[in-house]
Order: structure tokens, then C-alpha cells, then sequence
């Protein structure tokens, strides 16, 4: 029997000019960097880049390397965190912490700004640490329109960014996990969420995660069955997430970021499919 032709490829050949396209901000993990993060999510480029402009963002702290990325990337200095995860990371206070954390993604996006791009920012797509920040920062804004609808007010402020008109319509979290991190404390009390100024690691959870710890944006959730945090990302998914706002994707795969193109098809669907639900058109190429 001759063996089965190979599905055409629905990439188109020719990559657009990205200055209008909409804008997903990409925000890596923690004892890595924005090339790194960059090198890593190739295979999900290829598809992206025809839909979207991706930009990559460094954070502000720097740390020692993650041991996931030694061996590869270990020339790929400085490596950097959003926030802290081991006891020796210097200790600071949140809300320098918050601001420092602002300050580099508002830059990376004034840099982008002044380099042409001209499209809506309207999504945010994380790896691991990126992963926790990029919810966390959906659920302060988040926070700021719920406290703006109480006061019966249309201005929901600007956030930790410091970018006014932000409008995040959805977030890819690669291997995300809970806690959430609390990123304006003047608004947001709920013992669910971590500080800015804390390790999440050993965080001690609360039974229940109340409503003001509970993100209803939407979200799409990339899960590796071999990873070794995969029951702080369910938790993440289960416990953080209101019901009916979330997307999972499940691949046989440790801590990184699908390469394989029937793990990578499976998070472009889940992709398309949230963007264009929240009236974000797309060229889908799977």
C-alpha cells in the first residue's frame, strides 16, 4: 500500500508586512530571555507571524540561568525574571517590583512603536513565569473594569503599563501555573493572589479562590502531560479561571514549548478560534 500523501501545508508563502497587524505581547519565563523565548516558539511563529505581530519583551531582573536552558542557550546571557521564585533573589517591595515590572513591557512596546507598528495591542501569550504575568496582568485589568462598573464610571485608570486605552482581549499561557500574582494591591485584597514582593513557591492556597481572584477573560491553556508543574497549571486552569472563559490543550510534552507541527496545530486552532471570538480576524494556516 502506497503510503499516505502528506497533508498540504496551509502556511501561505509570502509573510505580510506585521506594522498593522494586531499585537500579541510575549512575555518569556523566568531564568531565560525575549530571544530565547523567541528561539523556542519557532514553530508556533511560522503560523502567528501571518495573523499577528509578535513582540518580545525582557524582563527587568536578572537572575542565573534556568537549568532547562543551559545546554542550548547557555551563551544567550543576561538571563531574567518578572518575579521572584528562589530565596536568593534579592528581595524588594511590591510595588517597585510592580513598577519595574511596567516599566519594561512599557518600553518594549513604545520601542515597537517607534519601530512602525501600528496595530491594536490585543493579546498577551506567556511561557511558564511569562505565563503566571500574563494572566496576572489580564486579571488587573480585569480588576479595574469590575471597580469601574461599581462606581458606575466609563474610565477604568491604566495599569501597572502605564499605557493608557489597553484593551487585552485574550492570553496563551504555555505551561502556566497558579498562584496569580497581585499587580495593583490599591484595588485587588484577595488572599488567593501572591504579591508582587513574594516567592509563589510552597504559596500557601486558600481553600476557595473568590470572585476577585478569579480571571473571566479569555484563555488558552497549553499543558505538557510530562511536566513536572502540570498540577499548578490545572490548578491555575481549574481553580483561577471561571468556568467557560478557558481552552485547554493538551500534548505529550515536558516543560517547553511545543516544536512538533500535531502539538503546534492543536494550540494555532485553539488560537484562531478565541481571536476570532473576540473579533480579532486571523489568516488560519492550520
Amino acid at each position: 500500500m502506497p503510503p499516505a500523501p502528506t497533508p498540504e501545508s496551509k502556511i501561505p508563502h509570502t509573510v505580510p508586512s506585521s506594522a498593522p497587524l494586531p499585537r500579541i505581547l510575549c512575555l518569556h519565563g523566568g531564568g531565560v530571555n525575549a530571544t530565547i523565548f523567541e528561539a523556542q516558539s519557532r514553530s508556533l511563529i511560522r503560523h502567528l507571524q501571518h495573523s499577528f505581530r509578535l513582540v518580545w519583551v525582557d524582563a527587568p531582573f536578572f537572575c542565573d540561568p534556568h537549568s532547562d536552558v543551559i545546554h542550548v542557550y547557555g551563551s544567550y546571557a543576561p538571563f531574567r525574571r518578572w518575579l521572584r521564585w528562589l530565596p536568593e533573589h534579592p528581595e524588594i517591595d511590591a510595588e517597585s517590583c510592580i513598577e519595574e515590572i511596567g516599566y519594561a513591557i512599557r518600553t518594549g512596546m513604545e520601542d515597537d512603536d517607534r519601530a512602525g507598528a501600528t496595530g491594536e495591542w490585543v493579546g498577551l501569550m506567556g511561557f511558564s513565569q511569562g505565563a503566571k504575568l500574563s494572566a496576572s496582568l489580564l486579571l488587573e485589568q480585569q480588576a479595574r473594569e469590575d471597580k469601574a462598573k461599581r462606581e458606575g464610571s466609563a474610565d477604568i485608570g491604566v495599569g501597572p503599563i502605564g499605557v493608557s486605552g489597553l484593551n487585552w482581549r485574550f492570553g496563551v499561557l504555555l505551561a502556566g501555573r497558579a498562584p496569580l500574582s497581585n499587580l495593583n494591591p490599591a484595588v485587588m485584597k484577595s488572599s488567593a493572589l501572591v504579591s508582587a514582593k513574594d516567592i509563589s513557591e510552597g504559596f500557601q492556597f486558600c481553600s476557595e479562590v473568590d470572585d476577585e481572584a478569579k480571571l473571566r477573560e479569555k484563555t488558552i491553556h497549553v499543558h505538557g502531560m510530562a511536566d513536572p508543574g502540570l498540577h499548578l497549571h490545572r490548578k491555575l486552569l481549574d481553580d483561577y479561571c471561571e468556568e467557560g472563559t478557558t481552552t485547554l490543550v493538551e500534548w505529550e510534552g515536558a516543560h517547553r514549548i511545543p516544536l512538533k507541527s500535531k502539538d503546534v496545530n492543536k494550540v494555532m486552532e485553539a488560537i484562531y478560534d478565541v481571536a476570532e471570538k473576540m473579533d480579532v480576524k486571523v489568516t488560519r494556516t492550520v
